[in-house]
Order: structure tokens, then sequence, then C-alpha cells
């Protein structure tokens, strides 16, 4: 009994000896008096608030088992990473289009069950989201995408493309692929948060993948083009595509973009076919945005079960 005794009593000296050691302190602030997601209803901002916060805010609330080593190591790392990713302290610093982008972005990992974490949500059990909540997210991001009246913007027919020649290359290099006109269409999608509608197209190659079932991973020399239109309605309440917004393109080249997850990344906007992109690591946002589809080698896409297409 005496042994017993003096291995848990030994057990707790070293259990409070650990406390002296802590993780780099991440700096945590108290919420402003004001709601933190001004323009967001509050039913929404209250789901986000709750299951988002503590990991991609300034505003983390630390529980007491939180701040325990070698517990707090973790979770300081998860909060670093977490900020990193995706901040909304910066929320009253953004372009409305930007506060889209960001719910976008939130939502696009709750969808594919990447956040909250399963071991956040273990301990933390009031962050865990049931299907009410996604719904309501969901919901405010489609009605949040505001279209203009039909009349105010151009159609694709109204839109005269620049000259090939004037098309820049994307800054790491990619250039324009106009052929992709001529792909056949696989797949099509929305956006929630700024109101476009997207035609994804694939090449030859993409498509002989699809046929085949040969898609996880894709093989190289497949490439998908997404273009984006603004959403329009009709009075009927029928939808259909408005103003030219982008055309994107992923480009499956294992070896040679090995150093961006085997695909080149590249994104034109606007009737002016303008590169997208400052600098040559522009495609870090990318790969960000799809790396809740790493087990699907990065891509979105489903494609559509098309006759003669799909393999039967």
């Amino acid at each position: 009994m005496k042994l017993k005794f003096k291995i848990v009593l030994c057990i707790l000296v070293l259990i409070l000896l650990a406390q002296l050691i802590r993780p780099k302190e991440v700096k945590s602030s108290k919420a402003p008096e004001a709601r933190v997601l001004t323009g967001v209803p509050l039913e929404v901002a209250k789901v986000l608030e709750t299951s988002c916060f503590d990991c991609h805010s300034a505003y983390t609330k630390w529980r007491w088992f939180d701040k325990l080593t070698p517990v707090n190591f973790l979770v300081a790392s998860h909060i670093r990473d977490g900020r990193k990713a995706l901040d909304f302290s910066q929320w009253d610093s953004l372009a409305t289009p930007q506060r889209n982008a960001m719910l976008y972005f939130a939502l696009n990992g709750i969808l594919s069950k990447e956040m909250p974490l399963s071991s956040y949500t273990a301990v933390h059990p009031e962050a865990k989201l049931n299907p009410k909540d996604v719904d309501l997210l969901k919901s405010y991001l489609l009605n949040n995408a505001v279209s203009k009246p039909a009349n105010a913007e151009k159609t694709a027919k109204d839109v005269e493309k620049p000259a090939l020649k004037e098309i820049k290359n994307s800054p790491n290099g990619i250039a324009y692929l106009p052929d992709y006109r001529n792909w056949k269409a696989i797949s099509s999608t929305e956006r929630f948060d700024n109101g476009t509608i997207r035609i994804i197209f694939g090449n030859p190659t993409a498509v002989e993948a699809i046929r085949t079932g040969n898609i996880n991973p894709w093989p190289d020399g497949t490439v998908f083009a997404k273009t984006a239109w603004k959403q329009q309605k009709a009075k009927d309440g029928s939808i259909y595509a408005g103003q030219f917004v982008q055309v994107e393109f992923m480009i499956k080249n294992a070896k040679q973009y090995a150093h961006t997850k085997g695909w080149g990344w590249a994104r034109w906007k606007g009737d002016n076919l303008l590169p997208y992109g400052k600098t040559v690591s522009f495609d870090t946002e990318c790969i960000s945005c799809h790396r809740p589809e790493r087990d699907n080698d990065y891509v979105f896409t489903t494609p559509l079960a098309i006759n003669g297409l799909t393999k039967k």
C-alpha cells in the first residue's frame, strides 16, 4: 500500500513540476463589447463564435484544462495554425467580398468535416455543429450573395475578349489556355458567398480519366478550367449566367509541380483576362483553399454522370 502511495505521489509531483514548462505565449484579447462580426445576423455569428473563435481569432477562451502541461502545447499549436489560416479578428479591416470569402472558406472546412477538429470538440462539446447549424450557415451565405439587375451587366455574348498576344502569363509562368472552350463540361457548381455560378471543363486527358474511373489521383496531363459568371435572376425566378468573372486552371504534373501538391494553379480575372497574383507564391492561396480535399487529390470537382463519359 505504501509503495502504491509513493508511486501516486511521485506522479503528482511530476505533473506539478511539468506545469513549470510552458509553451511560447499565445496572446489573447478580450472580445469587444460590440459584436465582432458586424453585418452578420446574430444567430449566424453565434455559431461561428462558438465553433471557430477559440482557434481562428484573437479572442481565445482558455479553459483551465487547456492551460495544463502538456495539453497547452497542443492547444497553442492549434491556435497559431488556426489564426494563420483564418483570423476573424481581421473582420473590420476587410471589404465585403473578402468577408464573404472568409465565411465561404470556413463553411468549406465545415462541409468537408475538417473543422472543427474532432480532438477539440471531444473536450469542447459546445463547439460541435449540428445539421441545423450547417444549414443556417449555408442559407445565410446563399441569401447574402447580391445579384445586380439583369440589364445592369454585360452577358458573355456582349464581352469581346482581348487578343491572345495581349494576355499575360500567370506570375508562376503558366500561360493562358484559350482552347478550354472546346473541352467537355464535366461539372457545375455555385459559390454561396459571392453569387456566382461555375462551369468546370476538362481537357481530353481529364475526360478519359473520368471514363475509366482513374481520378484519384488524376493522371499527369489532366487540366481543369473553372469558369465563373455572376448569377442573374429572371423575372420568373430562373437563374442564368451574367457577367464573366474569371477562369481558373488546374494543371496536373506530379513532378513539375511537386512543390505545389502536384498541380499548377493559375487564374485570369475580368473581361481583360488579367492574371491573378502579385508574386509567384500566390498559389499558396489555392492550395490552402483546396487542402480539405487532399484525400481527393486536392480536387473539389465531382464529375457528372454523363452518358458515354463515365465508366459503366
